[in-house]
């Protein structure tokens, strides 16, 4: 396609580089309009992103997506990252559990080549963390999961806990099933969950097709992807990217202006504020969204990544969930992570829905999480702590409390011109990378749409 004369073409400012702007801009700039990113970090990826520690490099969290995040890997495929992320064949999760007197099982939640649901049924067979019992409460409650129609407005004002336990669940199948997948993924617990979120997570990971839940994640720093691919394709498509800039102010009129803390100011046809919710309710103008003074009740959840050098190999698979521990998920992170000391390893414990510790001093989780540590893999005892330090996600996500779904913006505000994206937009999914992308879609397909149909894909994936 032949660029118009820059004088003719659309302008667009994206503000916010994370999954989200990074879609959004790279979508407008494919439709020919002239296109500036702005963020006020100095790099791209937003809450999923890499930084140095001495020889380490070091992911904030870590991150994972499923075969069914459609957007995220189209993303991923648009920045011609695909070979620097690796997705399992089939779903196989290890899920070690350890009893107070220190006895440990490991059980498996893998899935076989059958339709749904009778791919994790030989699976759930087996589980050795639930009772025959427990394992057809389970099954009662998928296929009543099933039968919910994720359309119902009334399923957001109901909590996941208090579902489960109508349907017979209790406290072991909270913890070895139903919680154990939904902290993972919806960063709460099942009473802290609406049972709308709650609802489309299983039905689309676990219900919909039999390789919905296959599990993938980066297997180099997520910074090689969210930053370096996706400056690289940006600035191929023309983008104008601004680091380390912070947008301060925002007016409509005719055109919308966006003052830099620089004071330098961008004019364009079309603003996207793809940032933190808070970030973007700062810029909006008054009456920009209907009820606009209820995004402040949008509350955020915590995220601790807890991570440990030890001088030895203590984990020979990649990952592992954990029950029965304050520990929930430990990723071994030394293949990409640069870490240069013969035989050492790199674990890294994922842990969600933290409120409880998400300020609690280093030294105090560090007396937490190496013992636990040590229960769950017993040759830690004799290992040496090379290393230990915490990231802290104070704002991971929106909380995805019961009544929820009201508070979250559509991606077309009241000013025209002005769009919203981010995770804590109205996706209909939970605050994950997938839902960010997807927002970035909606706001561009809102800002092409004018004058036109508007543009509806579904899967989210990237237009051809």
């Amino acid at each position: 396609m032949t660029a118009r004369h820059d004088s003719k073409r659309p302008t667009a400012v994206v503000v916010g580089g994370g999954l989200a702007g990074i879609t959004a801009a790279l979508r407008l700039a494919e439709a020919d309009h002239r296109v500036t990113l702005v963020e006020s970090r100095p790099r791209l990826g937003g809450l999923a992103f890499s930084f140095r520690r001495g020889e380490l490099t070091v992911d904030n969290g870590q991150h994972v997506f499923l075969r069914c995040c459609t957007a995220y890997r189209g993303l991923i495929d648009r920045l011609g990252a695909g070979r620097l992320v690796d997705l399992q064949p089939r779903l196989d999760v290890p899920v070690l559990g350890v009893s107070p007197d220190g006895r440990r099982t490991l059980g498996r939640l893998r899935r076989a080549g059958l339709p749904v649901p009778l791919h994790l049924a030989g699976s759930l067979a087996t589980y050795p963390h639930l009772s025959a019992a427990d394992r057809l409460r389970v099954v009662r409650a998928a296929l009543a999961l099933k039968l919910l129609d994720l359309d119902d407005p009334a399923l957001d004002e109901i909590s996941f806990g208090d579902w489960l336990r109508r349907q017979g669940q209790n406290a072991a199948t909270l913890a070895a099933m139903w919680d154990l997948v939904g902290v993972a993924t919806l960063n709460a617990t099942a009473d802290q969950t609406s049972l709308a979120l709650a609802a489309m997570v299983f039905k689309t990971g676990l219900l919909s097709d039999p390789g919905a839940s296959d599990i993938g994640m980066a297997n180099v720093p997520l910074g090689a992807i969210h930053h370096d691919a996706a400056r690289a394709e940006l600035e191929r498509a023309g983008v104008r990217v601004l680091l380390r800039a912070r947008a301060v102010e925002l007016k409509s009129a005719e055109q919308h202006a966006v003052r830099l803390d620089g004071d330098e100011l961008l004019t364009a046809d079309t603003v996207v504020l793809a940032g933190a919710q808070e970030s973007a309710a700062a810029l909006l103008p008054a009456g920009a969204i209907d009820r606009q003074e209820r995004l402040a009740e949008l509350g955020h959840a915590p995220i601790l990544n807890v991570h440990v050098v030890y001088d030895r190999k203590l984990l020979r698979r990649p990952f592992f969930a954990a029950l029965g521990s304050p520990v929930q998920w430990v990723f071994d992170r030394t293949p990409h992570s640069g870490l240069a000391v013969q035989g050492a390893q790199y674990l890294a414990l994922s842990q969600s829905a933290v409120q409880d510790e998400i300020e609690l001093p280093v030294a105090e989780l560090r007396a937490r999480y190496l013992p636990e540590l040590e229960r769950l893999l017993p040759a830690a005892k004799g290992a040496e702590v090379l290393d230990f330090f915490v990231t802290r996600e104070r704002t991971a996500t929106f909380a995805p409390a019961p009544g929820t779904a009201p508070l979250r913006p559509a991606a077309r505000t009241n000013v025209p011109g002005l769009l919203l994206a981010g995770s804590w937009t109205a996706t209909g999914w939970p605050a994950t990378m997938e839902s960010a992308v997807r927002s970035g879609h909606a706001a561009a397909d809102a800002a092409l749409a004018v004058g036109r149909r508007p543009v509806d894909r579904g899967d989210g994936r990237w237009p051809r």
